[in-house]
């Protein structure tokens, strides 16, 4: 789906806001481990590790964001919403125009602070996310497809 909508380039600082949270979130860890590693003598391999796993986790995540960014796209047709992301672990996902139920906007903390929104498309049976795209196109993703599905009728395909 190459002729697909590419995510705004904003959202590389929220995913590099993401991978410092992972690594405070592992430094924490690791540092738990070096106390008890000190108070109850421990072996030094657990909290070398975390912190070689924490390293490690962040590294590929930092390394993988030009590569989220890239193979990430989304095409809103008249019969489905489709959403294509990766390369080597490549996923296509068509939601039948008729089959959705809801569309929901969501902006956690670092979504506003970003002035970003994920449009939640939900069906019955599940929900599928566009990340993170500019309010004013999440308003008209969200308008748009509400209209689409209201038109369709349960039985086209």
């Amino acid at each position: 789906m190459e002729s697909g909508q590419a995510l705004p380039a904003k959202i590389k600082t929220v995913w590099r806001i993401s991978a410092g949270c992972s690594f405070l979130v592992g430094l924490l860890i690791t540092g738990g481990l070096l106390t008890a590693t000190v108070i109850w003598q421990w072996s030094r391999l657990f909290w070398l590790i975390s912190a070689g796993l924490t390293v490690a986790e962040v590294v590929i995540e930092l390394a993988l964001i030009p590569y989220r960014y890239r193979f990430w796209r989304y095409r809103i047709s008249e019969r489905d919403v489709e959403i294509e992301s990766g390369f080597f672990f490549h996923q296509q996902t068509a939601i039948p125009i008729n089959r959705i139920q809801n569309v929901t906007l969501e902006a956690g903390p670092i979504l506003q602070w970003q002035k970003l929104q994920t449009v939640s498309i939900e069906t019955a049976a599940t929900s599928h996310k566009i990340e993170s795209v500019l309010p004013e196109t999440a308003q008209q993703l969200k308008q748009q497809i509400m209209a689409l599905a209201l038109e369709a009728k349960p039985d086209d395909r």
